[in-house]
């Protein structure tokens, strides 16, 4: 039977149609007019999302892949395009989230000649050169497109997920072709083998203080609610992994907090203690582990069992007391059939580590400040219990990177996967600029509402997004914190080069006006008993709501207890 020809760009949209992709991000260029082409033949098939830049459409791709478990998809054009979304490519990376980007090139004839905008893609993104994509690759044949994409969804999900480059000279996504598309491609499990399940049940029952760390991509509900079982099972205290503070439900009794920057210190010495520690899912980098000192790297003294779903990153850093090659769904269920004895000696420990988790809910008076100490006129921790009130349960929490985020990150309790959503969207990169397109990526992708805190200079980073949010529909609520300056880094500043100002001071637009210009709703909340009427009034809107909150500069949080100023001064008393 013959099949009708079509050309390259054509069959790239209905490769990824095959391959379930419903949404794709993107900026055009003329390097892929060919693929935008096919879009529009693909009808209500597929939608592509235009965005205002590179950087904002690869974090709306690497949040989608973080939402759905398949690869997120990004549409670029060649250098410049390229360049600027590279830094969703490396968010994927430290995230380990499934993606794949496209980057339209330079027909074929003018390779290698420093063409316009041309850029060596492998020695750019690719893993030989320790780039941060997992693979790529250059399609010079149209009719491998299909072996190509399937590829390359196979590449981005199996083992580590992360994300794969493609790039598409533009003379091939043009000529023609009768190739068919590949079959949706599935990510492989890898199973727990029997014996370290046995050895790992052994380890259980000589433990005193066993803590698990959980966190990490990979995970379902379906593999989060049989992490809860064998949690229960074994009355074991679980804290989660840096940003994968919804791989555990907060709310469980078992639930310990989470291992990331500026950790509870209690639960900090509840790592250093334990006998025993699970890592099932996370990388266990630098700020799950403290900058390597609550688990002193390469060996570290507490007995250590490491699950990850990549043998590649099983004793890479940490070598492990047992090393268990799983996928998260195999690990988890291979785990929640574990038979635990009736009487376990460590319940009173998991006891205390949700009190500790509890206590630390709990704002803490400044000390070591003077009375006249600015606290700011809006209570943040409040701010939090207000959203903790009127957010639905499934709402997705967005942030970027910056001392601001700390006020969810402590204060807020996600329900999490075990409740059948991800509700967690923030960069393990530290990447600036990263919530407000990753909180309307969720929203257009899942319908869901989703909220996002931003600082200033975060915000401003990738604010130009919210006119995406507003042609295609989407919609975000945004609680954007105004102190006038760089907040983390002038925190860091104030303690190396104390009264050495320089480089972190901003001088803002005014916020809500330029929402609006975008086409959000917007208002200023300068005070605690204001903020509940701004929320539900968001809730309720038909479009995107900014909220602006001015903060007095002194209010910097290390998880909302000290300023920085009050830090640099205790450190040098």
């Amino acid at each position: 039977m013959n099949m009708p020809m079509r050309s390259g760009g054509h069959l790239i949209v209905e490769c990824l149609i095959e391959q379930g992709v419903e949404i794709a991000f993107g900026v055009p260029g003329e390097s892929f007019l060919a693929v935008l082409d096919g879009f529009h033949a693909a009808g209500d098939r597929i939608r592509f999302i235009v965005n205002r830049q590179e950087g904002g459409a690869a974090f709306m791709a690497e949040a989608h892949g973080k939402i759905t478990g398949r690869p997120g998809v990004c549409f670029v054009t060649r250098g410049p395009g390229a360049t600027n979304a590279s830094i969703g490519v490396h968010n994927a990376f430290q995230d380990s989230t499934p993606m794949v980007l496209f980057v339209g090139d330079v027909g074929s004839d003018f390779r290698d000649r420093e063409a316009f905008q041309e850029v060596d893609y492998g020695s750019f993104f690719g893993p030989s050169t320790k780039g941060f994509a997992k693979r790529v690759e250059r399609i010079d044949d149209v009719n491998r497109i299909p072996e190509y994409v399937a590829r390359a969804f196979a590449t981005a999900m199996n083992g580590r997920p992360g994300p794969v480059v493609l790039v598409l000279p533009e003379d091939m996504l043009r000529a023609s072709t009768n190739a068919l598309p590949l079959a949706r491609v599935e990510a492989v499990q890898p199973w727990s083998d029997p014996g370290s399940l046995r050895t790992l049940r052994e380890l259980l029952l000589k433990a005193q203080r066993p803590l698990v760390i959980a966190g990490g991509s990979g995970w379902t509900p379906q593999s989060a609610q049989a992490l809860q079982r064998f949690a229960e099972n074994w009355r074991l205290p679980v804290a989660n992994a840096f940003r994968f503070q919804d791989t555990f439900d907060n709310h469980h009794p078992q639930y310990a907090g989470d291992v990331g920057i500026a950790i509870n210190p209690k639960l900090a010495n509840r790592v250093r203690e334990s006998d025993l520690i699970i890592a099932i899912g996370p990388r266990l980098g630098e700020m799950t582990t403290g900058g390597y000192t609550l688990l002193e790297a390469p060996k570290a003294k507490q007995t250590l069992v490491h699950i990850h779903a990549s043998a590649e990153e099983l004793n890479r850093v940490y070598q492990a007391d047992l090393a268990i090659n799983a996928g998260m769904s195999a690990a988890a269920r291979s785990l929640e059939v574990l038979t635990a004895p009736p009487e376990l000696p460590w319940e009173e420990w998991t006891a205390q580590a949700n009190a500790d988790y509890l206590g630390n809910l709990v704002p803490q008076p400044l000390t070591g400040m003077p009375a006249e100490s600015p606290r700011g006129a809006v209570d943040m921790a409040t701010v939090v219990a207000l959203l903790q009130k009127h957010l639905p349960d499934d709402a997705a929490i967005t942030n970027g990177a910056g001392n601001f985020a700390s006020w969810v990150h402590r204060f807020f309790r996600y329900h999490g996967l075990a409740k059948g959503h991800k509700t967690q969207l923030a960069p393990t990169s530290g990447a600036m600029g990263y919530g407000v397109p990753a909180g309307i990526a969720c929203n257009l992708t899942t319908g869901r509402i989703a909220f996002t805190i931003a600082g200033d200079g975060d915000f401003l980073m990738n604010g130009q997004e919210l006119a995406t949010a507003s042609q295609h529909g989407g919609k975000s609520i945004i609680v954007l914190l105004n102190n006038g300056m760089f907040g983390t880094i002038r925190m860091h500043q104030e303690r190396e080069y104390p009264q050495n100002v320089s480089g972190t001071a901003l001088r803002n637009p005014d916020f809500c006006a330029l929402a609006r210009a975008y086409g959000y709703a917007a208002e200023q909340v300068t005070a605690t008993d204001q903020f509940e009427a701004a929320l539900l009034r968001a809730l309720a809107a038909d479009t995107g709501t900014l909220i602006e909150i001015p903060l007095d500069p002194e209010v910097i949080t290390t998880r909302g207890t000290l300023s920085s100023i009050t830090q640099a001064a205790l450190a040098q008393s």
